[in-house]
């Protein structure tokens, strides 16, 4: 992922316009766009202002590296099944329209998915306006831990094309759906910062062109006392 992807994606998922950033950093919106663009790039004041903001390492900004986690290096065996798990879950929870259970609290919508040791558990409450969070837990012990809040931005938003698009999430991408994904006149885009240990997110739906929805999300591993 490159600087100006990482800028927007720390922008929006710190509830922030272009206008709002540009009046932390006190410079222009027309700055911060073309940041976002990729057609300049800040100077290293402002390099340091952005990384103090979003509580971010200069390094981390100006190197441009995977932003997710990726398979082949040597990653432990638990991980990578868990990973995998959250995979099987995904396609057998929400997203597949299966294994809801009862509410777990007041006008909650929730779902479960075991197989083995692993445990996978989604609950939210809302609609239109939407907040939730999913877990894995091995063996009864957490593992694993991702929170989301979105909203529906337009009447044109289709819950099955988030819910197709969901389920097309892959190793590469195993947080919330694929990074690019397109079928007929939507298309769903997502955007993390880190791995599976760690990470942040945004995804987005376009109907014809048009936003129509969009959520923020976070998670990564748990670690027991």
């Amino acid at each position: 992922m490159i600087f100006s992807e990482k800028l927007q994606l720390l922008r929006k998922n710190n509830g922030l316009t272009q206008e709002d950033l540009a009046a932390k950093l006190s410079v222009s919106r027309q700055a911060v766009a073309k940041w976002e663009s990729g057609q300049v790039y800040p100077d290293i004041s402002n390099l340091i202002c952005i990384s103090n903001l979003f509580n971010v390492t200069v390094d981390y900004l100006v190197k441009d590296q995977p932003c997710t986690v990726s398979v082949a290096n040597n990653i432990p065996a638990d991980l990578d099944r868990l990973i995998e798990f959250r995979l099987e879950a995904n396609v057998n929870t929400y997203a597949g329209y299966m294994n809801g259970v009862d509410s777990s609290r007041l006008d909650s919508h929730d779902y479960k998915y075991t197989n083995g040791p692993y445990t996978y558990y989604d609950t939210y409450v809302g609609g239109e306006i939407f907040a939730g969070e999913e877990a894995i837990s091995y063996e009864g012990t957490a593992q694993y831990a991702m929170n989301y809040m979105g909203r529906v931005l337009d009447q044109t938003f289709s819950g099955d094309f988030l819910k197709e698009a969901l389920r097309h999430a892959d190793k590469a991408m195993p947080y919330r759906g694929p990074e690019y994904y397109q079928s007929g006149e939507y298309t769903y885009k997502c955007k993390t910062v880190g791995d599976f240990t760690w990470f942040q997110g945004f995804e987005e739906i376009y109907h014809s062109g048009q936003k129509v929805y969009e959520c923020n999300f976070h998670g990564g591993l748990v670690k027991n006392a």
